[in-house]
């Protein structure tokens, strides 16, 4: 399962690959937007037959699915779906998500815009 690190945006490393159960996240690029808010550019690799814990972001979250896929890839208020390699999706800030396992090893493209003084991702 996902492990999730309070560790806060701002104090997240440039090109720093951190990975906790199964999942390696990497910021490939940051970009101050306003004193409050960073765009970041996130490779995230996820080893196969992860579970993905539910957890929110403190902003929004848009992602491309590069390679593999989710199977049961939940977001709160629709329902479970399985999200495939060509696929995008964006979750609005602070809304649960997660996933029960992955369609193999899977890659995503992510940009998160989020709120500096806070955790990338806080377990639900």
């Amino acid at each position: 399962m996902l492990g999730l690190t309070a560790t806060a945006v701002a104090a997240q490393q440039l090109g720093v690959p951190q990975s906790a159960g199964g999942v390696t996240r990497t910021i490939l690029q940051r970009t101050d937007l306003d004193e409050r808010h960073v765009v970041l550019l996130v490779m995230a690799e996820i080893a196969a037959r992860t579970t993905v814990a539910r957890h929110t972001h403190p902003g929004v979250e848009s992602a491309y699915v590069l390679e593999g896929g989710f199977e049961d890839f939940s977001v709160q208020g629709h329902p479970a779906r399985a999200v495939k390699a060509g696929d995008a999706f964006q979750i609005p800030a602070a809304t649960p998500h997660g996933s029960k396992g992955t369609m193999g090893d899977t890659k995503l493209i992510i940009t998160y815009v989020v709120e500096k003084d806070k955790p990338l991702a806080s377990p639900v």
